[in-house]
This record gives structure tokens, C-alpha cells and sequence, in this order.
């Protein structure tokens, strides 16, 4: 994640086997001056190398690439320490794919007819650390692709969250909810800064790398309101 303050382009590598979407991409990327692309992968077992090489802040990920997909690569590079971002690319969000590119650390998904200023958007959203789906957006998701192992997954979750304070349970639960750190604050009586360590406490005990990982254990352990389902 870089400095929320630094006005240095966002580096960017693409990782894409279509050679005209990757070319598209760098070209209209290019042209967007918060963004600098700095390596493009043709394959997933190219994308750690050139990570390790070029040290982008984001990486543009294909779900679907022969060899080494998009998932594995993903998996790989979010187990390394300092690794860069993920926002995974999609042609449609229903896939079930990008709930296990979620889970293993990607911050959010785009789908591959997404606007370029989104994009833009969405990569300079991620590079500072915020959020580029909404989690009702990931709850959505989440609904339409069924789990097979629904009552396991939930008695797991239940179990990690188990390993929180109450303080930073209720935490949780906002970040679950969508809530920005204000609103967290502002219902718990407690200061931005003090939710912003509680979060941080609970990513690092959880073991998590994003919000949005937060969201889904928060899902899987059924502790949504069902009115929040929309």
C-alpha cells in the first residue's frame, strides 16, 4: 500500500494471456497520469518474477490464463510478504472464481467492460488501502454462488471470529456492514484512529489482508442482518 499523501503514479502491472486486451489496457491506462504500468505478464508464472523485479503497488489479474491461472497467481503473490494489491478481472461477476480470488486476498474484482476511468478509479482506490467493492456488492456475490460447505464454513468462521475482543467483534461487524471507519466510530463512541488500530489488530490476529476479507469471514459466520442483503 502506498502513502495515502504521495502524489507518485500508482505502478501497475497487467496480467492478461489476450496480448489485445493486455495492449488495450496499457493504452488506456497509460494515459491516465496517476498510473504508471510498469510490467505486463502473459501468464500466471510470469506475474511473481516480475513482481519481485518491477515492484508495482497493483496488480491487474486475469482469472483465466492457461498454465498458471489468475487464482493461483493470486494465491502465490498474497502469501508473499509486501505483496502488491490484487484486483482480479473478470467477464462476469457471478463467477464463483472471484469469491476464491477474494478469500485468498485480491481487494476486488472489475469485469473486463468496466469504464477506464473506473478502473483508474479503482486502482488508485486500492493502492491506498480503500476498498474497491462495496461489501454489499461481495454479499451479492457471495448469495449467488453457493457453497457447498456452508455449515462448515460457518462453524470456521464463528470460530476465528471467536478469537476477537467483544470491542473488536463489534468492529467486525461494522466493517461486515459496508460502514467506513466514521460510522464505526461514531456508533462505538470511539475515535478514527482507535478503529483504524482495532482493525488492524483484528487483520493481523485473524490473519486477513483486507477488509474485504473481513467482510467475507463476517458473511460466512452468518452475523448479517438479512435486511442488509441488498
Amino acid at each position: 500500500m502506498i502513502d495515502p499523501e504521495s502524489t507518485a503514479p500508482v505502478r501497475v502491472l497487467i496480467a492478461d494471456d489476450d496480448p489485445l486486451l493486455r495492449a488495450g489496457l496499457s493504452m488506456m491506462l497509460a494515459g491516465a497520469t496517476e498510473l504508471r504500468i510498469v510490467a505486463e505478464a502473459e501468464d500466471g508464472s510470469q506475474v511473481l518474477p516480475l513482481v519481485r523485479q518491477h515492484r508495482p503497488d497493483v496488480v491487474l489479474m486475469d482469472i483465466r490464463m492457461p498454465n498458471v491461472d489468475g487464482l493461483t497467481a493470486t494465491e502465490r503473490l498474497r502469501a508473499q510478504p509486501d505483496s502488491p494489491e490484487v484486483i482480479v478481472l473478470t467477464t462476469f461477476d457471478a463467477d464463483r472464481h472471484v469469491l476464491r480470488a477474494l478469500r485468498a486476498g485480491a481487494a476486488g474484482f472489475l469485469l473486463k467492460d468496466t469504464p477506464p476511468q473506473e478502473i483508474v478509479d479503482a486502482v488508485c482506490r486500492v493502492a491506498r488501502g480503500q476498498p474497491v467493492l462495496s461489501p454489499s456488492v461481495t454479499r451479492r456475490l457471495m448469495a449467488r454462488v453457493a457453497s457447498a460447505d456452508g455449515d462448515q464454513r460457518r462453524a470456521r468462521a464463528r470460530a476465528r471470529l471467536a478469537l476477537l475482543t467483544d470491542r473488536e467483534r463489534e468492529i467486525a461487524l461494522g466493517v461486515g456492514d459496508g460502514k467506513p471507519n466514521a460510522e464505526i466510530g461514531g456508533q462505538l463512541y470511539l475515535s478514527v484512529p482507535t478503529v483504524k488500530s482495532h482493525i488492524s489488530r483484528i487483520l493481523s490476529k485473524l490473519n486477513l489482508n483486507n477488509r474485504v476479507q473481513i467482510a467475507l469471514l463476517v458473511h460466512d459466520a452468518g452475523l448479517l442482518r438479512a435486511d442488509d442483503e441488498d
